[in-house]
């Protein structure tokens, strides 16, 4: 049996805690939108949060001249490549969260349409892409200065890695499944003999349809009992990847229309609280003849719907919620608070170049604790279409990251219909909102970055400007920053720590929360985690801790 996921959450309210006249609430519709970077050089196509607070982005080495040089005197020389084998331009850059800059990287390989994951040590592991890249490993590993830069192993894989994804197991390794044309999974990094292997999974070539495939970028999550749940076109299963066992089939999502790519809807996993079970949720993509339909000039009307579905049940079914407008191409990013926001995207056509039309600009708030039709929440709306090769991210302080834009085969920046982008945006949800200023928890106690431990009592300090709080509506979350790209965030996870109580400093100006850390690796596989402390849905700035 593996360890339960939570303890129950009891929150004593201590009789000395004043009670407020009044309780604000962080859900009115709304949310906030700023340009950060007019120009970062490269299109975000592929994003990742690190544990400095810099985020790392990428494109494709085969795009052409991007906006932003290499350091003087250096350039990417490789014979291989499709467009040029000289290039003296960054086909990715760190951004610096904290001074809004950014410092090109150089990155040799091709890189489009990969894959990756953060390893326990916090370095980015990044497999596959397109062309000479397709075997490739690289890894960046953060520092404080400007000293750090790709690293690559080619080949690294056994096999072609091209629209994969990846998910960190409990050891720490990476599992890389499927891909373009391949039908299989691997390891890495390769440490045992077995792991020089590709193994087949033949459940990628049943959901694979013919010229159109819609089963790439697969849906991956690590359920609560050390499987898999993996969602490919318009199905899921759990799997046994130790034993390559399929333990469980799913039903097919209602309607049968396909969500991966390129029909490109989004998914979560919900987050993990109380016992309470995991969920799935998968929003939006395209209906199957959409592919076939774009390329003859054909656009037809994204879907509108949502599936949940609760994989450990003994029965497990989907049930359908309906979105405010049909999306496809979108991101769901988890927020700090448990909510999910969803966002980016088109009304109609498909992925691919230029098979998008009618960008979705306005994002929307997914509560699942919510009644199933009260649920979700329009937000004020960005005025940058963000279609294929989009992506967004959470940040530390609560913002949500937003950049990309390039649904061509090449930089375009004019006589196109969507022009490239290379703009950096910030979305602020609600709760960032100054109007809640008093009631936002700020972390004392300890500091970021720290060390935990696995099952341990954890006691957080945090003060709230109010100076009153009711102990029932605080709760502790853990955060894993995602991999990001084509509408999928890899290895996105939130925990909602259980604990004990809270309690009161003699002022009455600090506070105390002891909760449980998770149990093993296999609610929360090794590595760093953003922690939050959340009051009434409103979430302190995180602090960076590494579990192991």
């Amino acid at each position: 049996m593996f360890p339960s996921l939570f303890l129950s959450f009891h929150i004593l309210i201590l009789p000395l805690f004043p009670q407020p006249d009044f309780l604000p609430r962080a859900s009115a519709a709304g949310g906030k939108w700023d340009v950060l970077l007019s120009n970062i050089g490269v299109s975000a196509m592929h994003i990742q949060l690190l544990n400095n607070d810099r985020v790392v982005i990428f494109d494709r080495t085969d795009f052409g001249s991007s906006n932003i040089s290499l350091p003087a005197g250096k350039c990417r020389n490789d014979p291989n490549d499709t467009y040029s084998t000289v290039d003296c331009t960054a086909h990715s850059v760190e951004y610096d969260v904290v001074s809004n800059t950014v410092r090109p990287l150089t990155v040799q390989t091709d890189t489009w349409c990969s894959s990756g994951a953060v390893a326990p040590d916090g370095s980015l592991v990044q497999t596959g892409g397109y062309n000479d890249g397709d075997h490739a490993v690289r890894t960046f590993r953060p520092c404080n200065d400007s000293s750090c830069d790709w690293q690559e192993i080619n080949p690294g894989l056994i096999k072609r890695r091209w629209y994969a994804t990846n998910h960190i197991l409990p050891d720490g390794k990476q599992i890389i499944i499927g891909g373009r044309r391949q039908f299989g999974f691997e390891f890495y990094p390769k440490t045992s003999p077995a792991d020089y292997k590709s193994y087949n999974l033949s459940f990628l070539v049943q959901t694979y349809d013919p010229l159109i495939e819609n089963n790439l970028y697969p849906f991956v999550f690590l359920n609560t009992d050390g499987n898999l749940f993996i969602f490919a076109n318009n199905r899921a299963i759990l799997f046994n990847y130790s034993n390559r066992v399929v333990v469980k089939t799913y039903p097919i999502i209602p309607g049968g229309d396909p969500r991966s790519y390129p029909s490109s809807g989004s998914a979560v996993l919900l987050p993990l609280k109380n016992n309470s079970g995991a969920e799935v949720l998968v929003c939006g993509g395209a209906p199957k003849d959409s592919y076939v339909n774009a390329t003859n000039g054909i656009f037809l009307p994204a879907l509108d719907t949502c599936g949940r579905i609760r994989i450990n049940d003994p029965n497990p079914q989907w049930v359908v919620e309906t979105m405010p407008g049909p999306r496809v191409m979108g991101d769901m990013v988890l927020l700090p608070n448990g909510n999910v926001l969803i966002i980016n995207g088109a009304r109609s056509g498909t992925a691919g170049w230029e098979y998008g039309r009618d960008p979705v600009l306005s994002p929307v708030i997914y509560r699942p604790d919510k009644s199933i039709w009260s649920r979700f929440e329009v937000q004020n709306s960005s005025t940058t279409p963000r279609m294929y090769h989009s992506t967004a991210v959470l940040l530390r302080d609560g913002r949500v990251l937003v950049g990309g834009n390039n649904p061509h085969a090449y930089y375009n920046f004019t006589g196109v219909l969507f022009p490239t982008d290379l703009t950096l945006e910030a979305f602020s949800p609600s709760y960032l909102d100054s109007k809640f200023a008093s009631s936002r928890p700020v972390i004392v106690t300890p500091v970021s970055p720290s060390v935990i431990g696995y099952g341990q009592e954890l006691t957080i300090g945090f003060a709230v400007a109010s100076g009153r709080i009711i102990g029932s509506l605080v709760k502790v979350t853990m955060v894993a920053p995602s991999f990001t790209t084509h509408s999928f965030s890899m290895n996105q996870r939130l925990l909602v720590l259980s604990g004990g109580n809270v309690t009161t400093s003699f002022d009455n100006t600090t506070y105390q929360i002891r909760v449980i850390t998770p149990g093993s690796g296999i609610l929360a596989p090794s590595g760093y985690y953003l922690l939050f402390v959340v009051y009434q849905e409103i979430p302190s700035e995180g602090i960076w801790v590494q579990i192991k």
